[in-house]
């Protein structure tokens, strides 16, 4: 099963993304795609680490490259987020590249190796401000990575207010 979850910036996304696996008696393991830079990252990456806690997760840390992971369907993934790992793809070389297949098809086969999947994803394009070339061709592409993966998902949930909100297929927790 593949559960695609988005909304807005500290919106809820990340503990009902954690709630849904806590039943989830195999291994759990969380992918973990925000590279340490700054003060912003470490502080975001050490909550998240602070709400996992206990909860049997085991992280892996994988910035770019997802189709490169085997696991088994004994396990459930949760991927946190499918916004850095999109933009770690992009702008890690010297030009900016479109990433949004290989990004898909990784998903894909990892979705199809495991017992569950839950990815985190972000939701742009909704301010209607003009951004500089760079950050628009990421908007675009991460959009269009996240209407891939919500048309093959079993569940799509949008997080508004921290209130899980049913876009597709079933509320699972």
């Amino acid at each position: 099963m593949t559960t695609l979850i988005t909304g807005g910036s500290k919106c809820g996304k990340s503990s009902f993304a954690e709630k849904m696996l806590d039943s989830f008696s195999g291994r759990k393991i969380y992918i973990a795609t925000m590279q340490p830079y700054g003060t912003d990252a470490f502080e975001a990456i050490e909550r998240h680490r602070k709400m996992r806690k206990g909860k049997g997760f085991e992280t892996i840390e994988k910035y770019t490259d997802i189709h490169e992971l085997k696991l088994n369907d004994r396990c459930a993934v949760l991927l946190e987020c499918l916004g850095n790992l999109c933009a770690n793809e992009m702008f890690s070389g010297d030009e900016i590249s479109i990433p949004t297949d290989k990004i898909v098809n990784g998903l894909k086969s990892l979705a199809n190796s495991v017992s569950q999947l839950v990815i985190v994803t972000n939701q742009v394009c909704c301010d209607c401000i003009s951004y500089p070339d760079g950050t628009e061709k990421y908007i675009s592409v991460l959009g269009e990575i996240n209407r891939r993966i919500a048309k093959y998902a079993d569940n799509v949930i949008e997080c508004v207010y921290g209130v899980p909100v049913l876009m597709k297929g079933e509320l699972p927790c």
